[in-house]
């Protein structure tokens, strides 16, 4: 199993739902964070005072998917969350362990 973690920006978060439920992926949990990359903020004007915003809004989106629909789930975050202006975001994949549903207690592959 894989865990796919997706920063990305917060206007494209409907964008990105629908395209992984066109994959039939059944569930993501979707947080609003803030932070930066190469894209270091940006200042912006508020009743007159410039002032520097450091860590801009986005929006982390994570699935848990078995190994074999990782790629395919990867490619479809990418091209839903793409705008082709600097601070698109990023993509982890990384290992997933364990995973359990609480409710009928099925593990791993079954609990996705």
């Amino acid at each position: 199993m894989k865990l796919v973690t997706a920063i990305i920006k917060p206007f494209k978060v409907d964008d990105v739902r629908d395209a992984l439920t066109k994959l039939g992926i059944a569930g993501l949990t979707a947080t609003e964070v803030k932070g930066f990359g190469r894209q270091k903020g940006h200042t912006q004007i508020y009743r007159g005072a410039e002032y520097a915003v450091n860590f801009l809004p986005k929006v982390k989106i994570e699935v848990a998917v078995p190994d074999e629909r990782a790629a395919s789930v990867v490619e479809a975050i990418a091209v839903a969350a793409k705008t082709g202006q600097i601070g698109d975001g990023k993509i982890f994949v990384g290992p997933l362990e364990h995973a359990l549903r609480i409710r009928t207690g099925e593990t791993d592959a079954d609990a996705l």
